[in-house]
Formats: structure tokens, C-alpha cells, sequence
């Protein structure tokens, strides 16, 4: 459900947290005012930090006087969101904070150590916030900030892939100071950004001219760089452009090329991994199907029990990691 006309009960009464944006045509006040925007205040993991409301009537005089009769004179800066121009300010002081700590994209690679990724990480991650509260307000434009979006989503790129690091070294069990903190991959997570989304600009690349192509390839790459959610599946979207793209006439039969091409891809990791840790590949499939659906990692005697040749007990916790660590990998 997208757009939700209500009068009366239903206004004050509608609770839901993916609710962000209330459009109001009615005169409002007191305890009514608070309960209708209210409708708007549950928060949604970092995505949604606030509410947003548009008014078509002149509600400025209502809202001051029913926030300082239920709250308290001092409270309206605490519950309202401050101006767009603030937070544009606070984006560029913290943009600014930033350089000190990585002056260039490149200057992330060139970190000492792991107490200078940690202040990267700090320092990107209080941009990415700041960026998500100004997503909310309609006028919002990067040109109005001092960092430009290119170099925006650039930094963004290597903050997943100190991410990626940090998750390499606790499957390790590597002690690492980024293991504990939280790099909040909420704020740059798009559902958009799928790989239907990728598929259609697969379609736009098709039928691209050849002088475009080239350009609009590394755009697609770039995107899945940026994607939480899309940087496991890059080697393959990559090696299906090379491979496939090519040989398909037409743009309407991607999806379903794209779809055979996925599902063969599949199949040949699962033989592989079977093969190299001499695995049974029903067995496998089993417990691949109960994580996905369960989400609870496989358990270690289960995964013992899918090799063909028993190792001996003092073997059993390493080469159960081991192939755990396959199987999420896989997954």
C-alpha cells in the first residue's frame, strides 16, 4: 500500500512503522495534532529516523502550542527536525572531518592500521547518517553540498570493503578492533537495487550503442560496488555480461537467459564444493534449503555427517568451520 486517504478515527487511530510522510488538509490542534502526527514517529532501523509531514494548512501556531501544553516549552527543538539548512551545514562540517582523516579516496587504502580504518569508519559513517536525514526533505540535491555524489558513493565503496575485511578476519578468529563496531549497512541499503533493477539496465545496455556501452558497463559495476547487498554477486553479473550478453538477440528474453545462466552457476559451485571437501550433495542440499529457510547456521555434527570419509575427532572443529564457512559463502 503506497498512498492512504483517512479522515476522523482512522487518522489518529492508523499505527504502522513503515509510515513516513503525512500530507494534512485539516485544521488540527491540541492532543488531535499530536495523534495525527504521530502516525508518522515510529522509527524503522536507520532508515527512518523521523517523520516527515506536509501541511497544506498554516499548522505552525497549533503545533507550538500542542507540543508545549503535552511536552514542555523547551521540548519543540527536541521533537521537531531542524531546517534543511542545518543539517546541508552539519553534511559539510562532517565532510570536512572526513578529509582530515583520508584527504582522497585512495588515502583509505593507505591507512597504518586499524585505529585509522576505525576513524574512517567513524567519520563516513556519521556522513551516511546526515545523508539519510536530508533523503527525507523534498528539496534535497547533492548540489548543495560540498562533497560531490561521485566522491560520495567512491568512499562509500572502500567503507564496504574495510566491512568485508572485518568480516574475513572474525571467520578467522583473528582479534581485530573493527569486530566490534557496527558499520550500519542499513543506511546504504536500497530495495531498489536488486538484481531485477540490474537485469533492466542489462536491457538498456543490450541496445546501447557500442561508443555507450563500455560507459554504461562500468556504471553497472559501479552501482553493484556501492550495494551492500549486490558486491557477492558482482563476479557473476560481471562474467555474464562478458559471457552471455553477447549472444542474446533479444533485450525481452534477458531475464529468462540471465535466470538459466544463474541457475547453471549455482549448480556447478554446489558440485564443486562437494568435490573439493568430498561432500554429499543431497545431504547438502538439505541443509543448505533448512539455513535458508531457518536462518540458523547448520550445526557441526550435521555438517560431519555429510562427508563420505569420517576425520578423526581432534580434526572434527576445524574442518567443520572450514566447510560452514563454504556453505555461508555459497548461500
Amino acid at each position: 500500500m503506497d498512498i492512504l486517504l483517512v479522515v476522523n478515527m482512522f487518522l489518529t487511530g492508523f499505527d504502522s512503522k513503515n509510515l513516513n510522510t503525512l500530507y494534512v488538509d485539516k485544521n488540527l490542534k491540541y492532543h488531535g495534532l499530536i495523534q495525527a502526527y504521530s502516525r508518522t514517529n515510529r522509527i524503522l532501523d536507520e532508515l527512518k529516523s523521523q517523520g516527515n509531514i506536509v501541511a497544506f494548512r498554516n499548522l505552525k501556531s497549533a503545533t507550538d502550542q500542542a507540543i508545549a501544553l503535552f511536552s514542555n516549552l523547551d521540548a519543540k527543538d527536541e521533537i521537531i527536525m531542524a531546517p534543511y539548512e542545518e543539517y546541508v551545514q552539519k553534511f559539510n562540517e562532517a565532510y570536512l572531518e572526513l578529509l582530515t582523516v583520508t584527504p582522497t579516496v585512495n588515502a583509505v587504502n593507505d591507512l597504518s592500521d586499524e585505529e585509522a580504518q576505525l576513524e574512517f569508519i567513524k567519520a563516513f559513517r556519521e556522513l551516511m547518517r546526515l545523508k539519510n536525514v536530508l533523503g527525507t526533505f523534498t528539496e534535497f540535491t547533492f548540489e548543495d553540498l560540498s562533497m560531490p555524489e561521485q566522491s560520495f558513493e567512491d568512499y562509500k565503496s572502500k567503507y564496504l570493503d574495510l566491512y568485508e575485511r572485518s568480516k574475513g578476519s572474525q571467520q578467522k578468529e583473528k582479534v581485530s578492533i573493527l569486530n566490534d563496531i557496527d558499520f550500519e549497512l542499513e543506511l546504504i541499503h536500497r530495495d531498489e537495487i536488486n538484481v531485477t533493477y540490474i537485469l533492466k539496465l542489462l536491457a538498456n545496455l543490450k541496445d546501447a550503442k557500442p561508443e555507450d556501452q563500455e560507459k554504461q558497463k562500468k556504471a553497472i559495476i559501479d552501482l553493484m560496488v556501492g550495494e551492500a547487498q549486490l558486491r557477492s554477486k558482482r563476479e557473476l553479473i560481471e562474467k555474464f555480461i562478458r559471457e552471455q550478453l553477447p549472444q542474446i538477440q533479444d533485450t525481452e528474453n534477458i531475464p529468462e537467459e540471465f535466470a538459466i545462466f544463474w541457475t547453471k552457476e549455482r549448480m556447478d559451485a554446489l558440485k564443486s564444493l562437494c568435490e573439493s571437501e568430498g561432500l554429499d550433495s543431497d545431504g547438502l542440499e538439505k541443509i543448505i534449503g533448512d539455513f535458508i529457510y531457518t536462518e540458523k547456521e547448520p550445526l557441526r555434527d550435521d555438517i560431519i555427517g555429510l562427508l563420505k570419509q569420517k576425520p578423526a575427532l581432534k580434526e572434527r572443529k576445524s574442518i567443520a568451520e572450514r566447510i560452514k564457512d563454504k556453505i555461508l559463502g555459497f548461500v
